[in-house]
């Protein structure tokens, strides 16, 4: 697959799955045999079905969530994604009630693609900066 093919595939998982809240696309992008590497305690195992409770829980927890790709770098089998999360705190996420806060945080996110599918997924997000937004965690001279 061409780069950007394999950069048409992230935009349209960033658009309808993290934009739309649309799980059924994760069973048309991911891999059977997918795998996800995410370090967010306590998250279900990183398989599809794992993906799509994952995003249904921020979905739940967030509403207005859009997602922007600030760059998009692709080479070879793998895409790095540069994403801004914005939304507003609305329901329980992770035990910390709602706020009503609006929440923006960064998070890297890479894709190996093969076949036209995604079969490896890393993400990094930025919980630290959500948590002090959502005031889970003091901020600096508090």
């Amino acid at each position: 697959m061409s780069t950007e093919e394999n950069k048409a595939i992230f935009h349209r998982f960033v658009d309808e799955v993290m934009n739309q809240g649309k799980l059924s696309t994760i069973d048309e992008l991911f891999a059977a045999g997918f795998v996800g590497h995410i370090n967010l305690p306590p998250t279900p195992p990183m398989n599809r079905a794992g993906v799509k409770s994952l995003f249904s829980m921020y979905h739940s927890a967030f509403s207005g969530l859009q997602t922007t790709i600030e760059d998009l770098i692709a080479e070879d089998d793998k895409i790095v994604g540069f994403l801004v999360v914005r939304g507003t705190h609305t329901g329980n996420f992770m035990g910390i009630p709602a706020t009503g806060k609006h929440i923006a945080f960064r998070t890297v996110d890479i894709f190996r693609i093969a076949d036209k599918k995604i079969v490896e997924h890393w993400a990094m997000p930025d919980q630290f900066s959500l948590r002090q937004q959502l005031g889970a965690i003091p901020s600096i001279g508090q």
